[in-house]
């Protein structure tokens, strides 16, 4: 080796180590588990004014969403989708009735997302977003894009329960 590159070896800086992915920067193709259960992350869309990620993760043929929003603290809910239908966006009531339960609505809101790898809505935009929760603590999220409904539902999950095995 010349005395050249040895000297050019010693003055260049070394690599800045990578930094190691968390919950909120992980996407597609990334590696998380929620309670217990190992999911790949299929799809992630993000609202920046809220500080709120939606992550769709798959597990074989089950397809879930972990919403993760960081406010006083990080709050995550795991959602399922559901078949159902609304007529329209003026039309969403501010109470629902689903298999004998009945949801409030909590929090409504919209903003526009970005999106990445396989969502609900396959390109960013503005988006609405009703969330309700019935007295037992259960959830339901319904989410307009374009003119297309998506219902969701699901609970919350303990900050604990989540974590990130394998980000790329």
């Amino acid at each position: 080796m010349s005395l050249f590159k040895r000297i050019k070896n010693i003055m260049t800086k070394p690599e800045p180590p990578k930094a190691e992915k968390s919950i909120l920067t992980i996407g597609p193709g990334d590696v998380c588990e929620v309670s217990l259960v190992t999911y790949q992350v299929t799809g992630r869309t993000q609202n920046r004014h809220r500080n709120l990620v939606v992550l769709t993760l798959q597990d074989g043929a089950n397809i879930r969403y972990l919403t993760i929003e960081e406010r006083e603290r990080t709050v995550y809910a795991l959602y399922a989708p559901i078949d159902g239908r609304l007529d329209s966006v003026d039309e969403v009531p501010t109470e629902l009735e689903l298999d004998g339960r009945m949801y409030h609505l909590e929090e409504q809101y919209s903003g526009f997302i970005t999106a990445s790898g396989k969502t609900p809505f396959v390109q960013g935009g503005e988006q609405y977003v009703w969330q309700y929760q019935s007295d037992d603590m259960h959830l339901l999220r319904i989410e307009w894009q374009d003119g297309r409904f998506m219902l969701y539902e699901g609970e919350d999950v303990l900050p604990a329960d989540v974590r990130v095995l394998r980000g790329s």
